[in-house]
């Protein structure tokens, strides 16, 4: 089992850059695909970014390629969402997500995949 704990949020201007945090406690932290998720008031829940257990292979949704970058680092326990050039439809809160995997390249992007859950951290773009 993995505890996830997302830091990071903030309120920040159009055009602005936040780099999220998500650390993880329990073992075996690199045997977990991670993602990122968020959910804007009134809608559901959607997938943004994952990265595999290896690190090798990750996946990007169109409404943020170019801009969101994911990271992990296993000796840390830690995965990074970084966001660039930040717009008002990013307003959300953000959930990191981890999935037990036996492939060291497969990135789930289903919400159904992932078995554990962090709190969530509120991200506000302003104008």
């Amino acid at each position: 089992q993995v505890q996830l704990v997302e830091s990071g949020g903030g309120l920040v201007q159009a055009g602005g850059s936040l780099r999220l945090s998500c650390a993880a406690s329990g073992r075996m932290f690199s045997i977990y695909a991670l993602g990122w998720f968020r959910q804007a008031p009134g809608k559901e829940r959607e997938f943004v970014v994952g990265v595999s257990r290896s690190g090798r292979s990750t996946y990007v949704s169109d409404s943020v390629k170019g801009r969101f970058t994911i990271s992990r680092d296993n000796a840390k326990n830690t995965v990074y969402l970084q966001m660039n050039s930040l717009k008002l439809d990013d307003t959300a809160i953000y959930y990191c997500a981890a999935d037990q995997e036996i492939s060291n390249t497969a990135v789930p992007t289903r919400l159904a995949e992932y078995d554990y859950w962090g709190q969530g951290t509120q991200v506000t773009v302003s104008s």
